[in-house]
């Protein structure tokens, strides 16, 4: 069986797309810090080639032998990396907010989180098909089969959500799983009890963190007028929160995609890139696409993610084996959820968590991860009765 070389153009075109608003959206960026404006362009280029040749690259080997040493080698060497980072000098590693998230190596960085992710894919998809059935089973039971990944959850949620201050990949790999351990076989009383459970955790980290609650506090700024006006006075002077920070980023990625319309301004032409919107070629890279490209572009792009996504679980549905069904699943899982999450946060339907749009934000690490999945999944295509 052949490879699905659809779902490779169209990765491959996503990526191309990457690196053409690397050079057009962090103008503002490239001023303010001295770079040589090819600074963005050249990197992105660079890891985007490497990034297609890789994705290929993988598809072309043999998913019996050669999956399963990809995928625990991802996960055990992320895992193992996560752990020292923060014990490593400042030398070999990059801060963000004062967490420790990529390494720093000769002439670039990575971070090992985006890397794990896939590995973590992997990992669930290798051990469900081994633990997990379709059988019905006591709900006790089902809590003993499911303890052990509850407890190496927990290990994750400390070494990203603590140690590197970053919730968001962990909402990520939280509903991963969830979706995983339900389609592996878990009952709807198990899924909607780990949903629960990981909306209560996600709590606990909001309000023991004065960070993300000024995040919240920020995102309820600028829906309260609109989401109050629909409850009686009483109960919306309650719910207002008064001298709630300006959430100038939103406010600036709602006015770049109205000011885009339809058209788009042109490509080169957005305004808001220039110092309103800071992080607009990483996550608010949505905003400001739709600013030069219009709705009708930013619309066609979607649609493009769209039948990426269809295709990787046409590819998930159409695997006999197990772990190439679980695995495919799961990379699909991944784009779909960051995707949702950026886009819901630059139009503040939720809060902003900084998750990168898969193969469009700018960053290596991101794009050559995912194009690793990319590939482990063609690699099973070739398994697949397309």
């Amino acid at each position: 069986m052949a490879t699905d070389k659809t779902l490779f153009v169209l990765c491959a075109f996503c990526i191309f797309i990457s690196i053409i608003f690397s050079l057009s959206l962090p103008v503002f960026t490239t001023l303010f810090f001295g770079y040589n404006e090819w600074h963005f362009f050249i990197r992105q280029f660079a890891v985007g080639m490497l990034s297609i040749a890789v994705m290929w690259g993988i598809s072309r080997l043999n998913p019996e032998k050669h999956l399963i040493w990809i995928g625990f080698g991802i996960f055990f060497v992320c895992l193992f990396l996560m752990s020292i980072m923060h014990y490593l000098p400042n030398s070999l590693v990059t801060s963000a907010g004062g967490a420790k998230r990529w390494i720093r190596l000769p002439g670039f960085s990575f971070a090992p989180v985006e890397f794990f992710k896939i590995g973590f894919v992997y990992f669930l998809a290798w051990s469900f098909a081994r633990k997990l059935d379709e059988k019905k089973k006591p709900l006790a039971d089902e809590i003993k089969l499911i303890a052990p990944y509850v407890f190496l959850f927990i290990l994750i949620i400390y070494l990203i959500a603590i140690m590197q201050n970053d919730l968001g990949q962990v909402v990520v790999l939280a509903l991963t799983l969830a979706f995983m351990a339900f389609f592996a076989g878990t009952s709807l009383r198990l899924f909607m009890l780990s949903i629960l459970s990981s909306i209560f955790v996600f709590l606990i980290a909001i309000f023991t963190s004065e960070h993300r609650i000024l995040r919240i506090k920020t995102w309820w700024a600028n829906i309260q007028d609109m989401v109050l006006s629909l409850f009686p006075d009483v109960i919306a002077k309650n719910l207002r929160v008064e001298n709630a920070p300006e959430p100038y980023q939103i406010s600036h990625s709602l006015n770049a995609i109205k000011h885009g319309g339809l058209f788009g301004e042109g490509l080169g032409s957005g305004l808001f890139k220039l110092g309103y919107l800071s992080e607009v070629h990483t996550d608010f890279v949505l905003a400001g696409i739709t600013e030069e490209i219009g709705a009708i572009g930013t619309t066609f792009l979607t649609l493009v993610i769209f039948v990426i996504i269809y295709r990787i679980f046409k590819i998930s549905s159409r695997s006999k084996d197990r772990v190439f069904y679980l695995f495919s699943l799961g990379i699909g899982l991944l784009i779909v959820f960051s995707f949702i999450m950026n886009a819901y946060g630059i139009t503040s339907l939720t809060p902003i968590k900084g998750i990168a749009v898969p193969f469009i934000s700018y960053g290596g690490s991101s794009l050559l991860a995912i194009s690793i999945g990319i590939g482990m999944v063609l690699m099973v295509s070739k398994r697949a009765k397309l």
